[in-house]
C-alpha cells in the first residue's frame, strides 16, 4: 500500500519504496552503523549490503495515517548498541517525517550483527 496526501489540487501518492530509500539513507548518516543487514532464506546468513540494495534492509508497513518502519542493521563493534539504536531512530523518524509530511508512529531496530575494523 502507498501512502496518500490529499490536498485541494489533487493527490500525492508516496510509494514504499520511497519511503524506505529515505530511511536506508538516514541511518546510513548514523555514527556507529556499518550498514544495512539482509538475511539469505536459503542459508540464513546475514550479509552486509551496499549501494542501491540498502533498502532491502528496511521494512515499511503504511497503514491510514501512519508509517511503521523496521531496520536491519550491522553496528560497529565497540559502540554501545542502544545509544547508535536512538540515534537511528530519531533520525530516520525526523527524516521521513519532514521529507514526505507522513507521520511515522514506529520504528524498529533489529541488530543483525556486530562487525569488527581491522
Amino acid at each position: 500500500m502507498s501512502a496518500i496526501i490529499s490536498n485541494e489540487n489533487g493527490n500525492i501518492v508516496i510509494d514504499k519504496e520511497v519511503v524506505a530509500k529515505i530511511a536506508s539513507q538516514a541511518a546510513m548518516e548514523c555514527y556507529g552503523l556499518v550498514g544495512m543487514a539482509s538475511k539469505n532464506k536459503s542459508t540464513g546468513i546475514v550479509e552486509l549490503l551496499h549501494g542501491t540494495n540498502t533498502t532491502k534492509g528496511v521494512k515499511v508497513d503504511i497503514e491510514e495515517d501512519s508509517i511503521k518502519v523496521e531496520l536491519f542493521v550491522i553496528i560497529q563493534y565497540g559502540t554501545k548498541i542502544s545509544v547508535v539504536a536512538d540515534n537511528i531512530i530519531d533520525r530516520v523518524k525526523y527524516y521521513i517525517e519532514t521529507q514526505t509530511g507522513l507521520k511515522v508512529s514506529r520504528v524498529d531496530i533489529n541488530v543483525q550483527g556486530v562487525r569488527v575494523q581491522k
